[in-house]
């Protein structure tokens, strides 16, 4: 196998991967804004139209690591553009939709989609770019995403301006084509590892999973306390009989191998901490800045974008940095900056100017850049290359389970303090986690996170 693709083939099957990549992501973001539309349109609740996102997320959470299996058994081309097509084709089912049901329907097959993009993502962009320049294309990978946040409400609300929200889901259609058509050239072909795919893991893989981020998700409702209990414990139980059957396998769905290695597993808790921090804050901050600091919607929305926006800029420089550095240590730095901004962000007063704001939420974004690349490229480089997809899929669902954890500590937070705003305790413990994070991230071996 040689080490990377040649230029210009390079930068050609990286922009496939960035646009697949970046419809996915904006299928995540622009359908919040569009709920009340939907719901209106479809006369169903706001609490029915939740299901919506709901689906899309659920879908993608059970089915990463089954689909970054079958990526290491038929190739990450195959699972990608598979992925790839499926995404494509659900758009159209969900534009066409007439009823919740079957737009609910149209979205899990869209998840399924996004989830054969995303469980091999990582793992393409390790044989597309040469080992001395994966921080790089990691580093380009996390620019993606967090510009692809950054712009969601603002094309979702561009788009409902001028047209109906079924156009939400029609533009995906000419990029996912595209997309495909390119990748089809020039993605490279890796090996496969011809392993017999486990249908009872992935079963198990689907309760546990499936069984945690509903139950987290419940806590997050007012009433959902004893109901998000019962399918935590549910979930746990069913997570140690599936870690103790994949503990038993040679190849594993359950990445277990990869996480008995040390440097693996500390940037796995690493990424975790740091994502279950981010949502925290993301989910607290607009509350505090609308019904505390008085702001309007659109100035809350405005005060929001530096953090993800410094995230964007910094990200690329943080990837380059971690082929010449020692990522593990960038991380740290990164991780360190993002508490001071959490912690800044705490001791906000009600006189706050937008410039006080915006300097703290950009800090916040800055630490966050210089982790994310160099985090990502220990985690991708640290595994052997024929476990790259295993990899992969474990990086998404650190994200996807940190993200879920955040969202339900702010909920239980506004739970338990209803007459005062928690923000100022929400940061602050969002900020101790991101210590936490870094402390992991500094005990990580640099020797294992340079192997590339």
């Amino acid at each position: 196998m040689t080490d990377g693709l040649p230029q210009p083939q390079r930068m050609l099957a990286f922009a496939a991967i960035a646009l697949a990549m970046c419809i996915s992501v904006l299928d995540g973001a622009i359908v919040n804004v569009a709920l009340p539309a939907i719901g209106a349109d479809l006369q169903v609740s706001a609490a029915q139209s939740i299901w919506v996102v709901n689906a899309y997320q659920l879908a993608i959470t059970v089915s990463l690591l089954p689909l970054a299996m079958l990526g290491d058994i038929l190739g990450y081309k195959r699972v990608y553009m598979a992925g790839l097509a499926v995404f494509t084709l659900a758009s159209l089912a969900c534009a066409q939709a007439q009823s919740l049901d079957v737009l609910t329907a149209a979205r899990v097959l869209q998840g399924l989609g996004a989830a054969g993009i995303m469980s091999v993502n990582i793992a393409l962009v390790r044989f597309i770019f040469p080992r001395d320049q994966l921080g790089v294309g990691v580093g380009y990978t996390s620019l993606v995403v967090a510009a692809s946040s950054v712009a969601g409400p603002g094309i979702a609300s561009a788009i409902l301006a001028l047209a109906h929200w079924q156009w939400l889901f029609l533009v995906n259609l000419p990029l996912g084509l595209l997309a495909l058509a390119v990748a089809a050239r020039t993605l490279p072909l890796t090996p496969a590892s011809g392993h017999r795919f486990d249908v009872l893991s992935a079963v198990l893989n689907a309760l546990t999973f499936g069984l945690v981020i509903s139950g987290l998700d419940a806590f997050s409702r007012p009433d959902g306390a004893t109901q998000g209990a019962a399918m935590l414990a549910a979930g746990l139980a069913v997570g140690v009989v599936f870690v103790a059957r994949e503990r038993r396998l040679a190849v594993p769905m359950l990445p277990v191998d990869l996480l008995r290695m040390p440097v693996f597993a500390l940037s796995l808790v690493t990424s975790i901490c740091s994502f279950s921090a981010q949502a925290m804050a993301m989910v607290a901050l607009p509350f505090y800045f609308e019904q505390t600091l008085g702001r309007s919607p659109v100035q809350t929305g405005l005060l929001m974008t530096p953090w993800p926006l410094m995230t964007a800029l910094v990200a690329p420089v943080a990837g380059r940095l971690s082929d010449r550095l020692r990522p593990e240590k960038i991380s740290s730095v990164g991780l360190v900056l993002f508490a001071a901004g959490l912690g800044s962000l705490a001791l906000l007063s009600e006189a706050a100017s937008a410039l006080d704001i915006a300097w703290r939420m950009g800090l916040c974004g800055l630490g966050f850049g210089l982790f994310q690349s160099p985090n990502n490229r220990v985690i991708v480089s640290s595994a052997p290359r024929e476990r790259s997809g295993g990899a992969a899929g474990l990086q998404s669902m650190g994200r996807l389970l940190g993200q879920s954890a955040g969202a339900v500590l702010v909920a239980l937070a506004f739970g338990l303090l209803p007459q005062q705003h928690p923000t100022t305790l929400i940061c602050a413990a969002a900020a101790m986690l991101s210590l936490l994070a870094a402390g992991a991230s500094g005990l990580r071996d640099p020797r294992a996170a340079l192997k590339a």
